[in-house]
């Protein structure tokens, strides 16, 4: 009973119970966001191809591949264009958001 009144007061009282999954999503307004070719253009300068680019959690997820044939990886800020601690949980191999030893430079 106490855990379903906490479940239930805890969102009113201000403390919202995905606090702790904040981290992971990208938070910049829509207005700042800069284009999808942006990110395409600085990735391809880094040696990053077959580049597929969609949204997730408020940020951009891409999957690409290198002259080398290896995948990539990674979750880049919308408003920057930064790369994100985190990439996406099974494909990030521990880097920010980039993956094997091709980060995108900034």
């Amino acid at each position: 009973m106490r855990v379903a009144a906490l479940v239930v007061l805890a969102p009113l009282a201000g403390f919202p119970l995905g606090a702790g999954l904040a981290d992971s999503f990208c938070d910049a307004p829509l207005t700042d966001w800069q284009p999808r070719e942006a990110l395409q253009a600085k990735l391809e300068a880094n040696g990053w191809r077959d580049i597929a680019i969609r949204i997730e959690d408020g940020c951009y997820l891409v999957h690409a591949s290198n002259d080398q044939g290896e995948r990539l990886h990674g979750k880049f800020d919308p408003a920057t264009l930064a790369p994100l601690p985190g990439g996406h949980g099974h494909h990030d191999h521990g880097h920010e958001g980039w993956s094997r030893d091709h980060p995108p430079e900034e």
